[in-house]
């Protein structure tokens, strides 16, 4: 039996996981006050402050820190990497540390994992951080010189279904073609070739469909004539496209409940947004049907918004034709973390490098 304690550090909690096995033994979110947190001058101060905090709880719980047999924390902004499980060497914690790609409280969960690994003697490990990278060459070009479409996605929950469904269907992740779809405050659109991700939508700040929170892709020449209309700072534009767009900009909203309640009782407006979503979606899964040539084994949804079954029925209708929908709905990611390590820890893969 492995016995995992999972780290998921957020901007004011830190959710821990412990397993055994795949089985959760203990879900927990140890929440901070903003007052709290706003005493650190950055994300890495507040590493002795929430490792205390863990190991405060698991003390008033009478777990021992002994009793583990690996840790594993969410992995952060670390440089791109391609997708699996990455021990925390001295550089990966160098670079999370650093924030070599931004600041977020989840590079903490390296860095935490690490130091409470390291004082019982056992391994850690991070899993398919945000910054998973495995485009394929065609698919970085934009159409500018200088500017490269980025890979930024749900990568943890996309690779974590990918892999259930596989194993589900008695197949190696390695050998299917897929197209996995993450419903959620953003949406991720991905072609999961023979265990990569070769082309993705980004998720944060500019491509594909809207979400209840960001614009998607935009069209350009209205965008650049609001970036130069005068009316608004950059960091205004940026707000729009993400955190204010999609659900947000028509409606005020960024809850798809309230959005179905609304078109449900006659909202014209939230029938119509809603309504452009499933289609600007569809359009996204044809798009990477395209990048897989038509050979698709499954295509496979999930994330928050999957559990409205109104919603992924309509998907469905617009797409089955392409292959077979399965709808996982939510994201587990403390499983996702703790199924990392456990495939490395029985032997099923190999522990990589930063």
């Amino acid at each position: 039996m492995i016995k995992s304690l999972i780290i998921n550090p957020g901007s004011t909690s830190t959710k821990l996981g412990i397993f055994e096995d795949e089985n959760l033994i203990v879900d927990e979110t140890l929440r901070h006050t903003t007052e709290e947190i706003a005493q650190f001058d950055s994300i890495v101060a507040q590493k002795d402050f929430r490792k205390n905090i863990i190991l405060n709880f698991l003390k008033d719980q009478n777990i021992d820190v002994k009793s583990f047999n690996v840790i594993v924390g969410r992995g952060g902004m670390l440089k791109p990497i391609a997708g699996g499980t990455y021990a925390t060497t001295d550089a990966l914690i160098k670079d999370l540390e650093a924030g070599v790609s931004g600041q977020h409280a989840s590079n903490l969960g390296g860095i935490l994992a690490r130091d409470i690994a390291d004082e019982i003697g056992v391994p850690s490990y991070i899993v398919d951080p945000v910054v998973v990278d495995e485009l394929c060459d065609e698919a970085r070009l934009s159409g500018v010189d200088g500017i490269e479409r980025v890979s930024v996605f749900h990568a943890l929950n996309q690779k974590a279904v990918a892999r259930r469904f596989a194993k589900e269907s008695g197949k190696k992740y390695e050998d299917l073609n897929l197209i996995v779809v993450h419903l959620g405050g953003g949406v991720s659109v991905g072609s999961h070739k023979n265990g990569r991700v070769i082309d993705v939508f980004n998720a944060l700040d500019g491509d594909g469909a809207f979400s209840p929170e960001r614009a998607g892709g935009l069209p350009t020449g209205g965008l650049i004539k609001l970036c130069f209309s005068g009316k608004y700072s950059e960091k205004e534009v940026y707000k729009m496209a993400v955190g204010n767009g999609g659900f947000n900009s028509y409606l005020g909203t960024n809850d798809a409940r309230e959005v179905v309640k609304m078109a449900d009782e006659g909202n014209a407006k939230a029938k119509l947004v809603l309504d452009a979503f499933i289609f600007q979606l569809s359009k996204n899964i044809g798009a990477q049907a395209a990048v897989l040539k038509g050979k698709v084994d499954q295509i496979i949804v999930t994330g928050g918004i999957a559990y409205n079954e109104m919603i992924t029925n309509r998907i469905k209708e617009h797409v089955e034709f392409i292959a077979p929908v399965t709808v996982y709905p939510g994201e587990d990611e403390l499983l996702a973390l703790a199924q990392g390590a456990i495939r490395v820890m029985n032997g099923e893969e190999e522990a990589k490098n930063y």
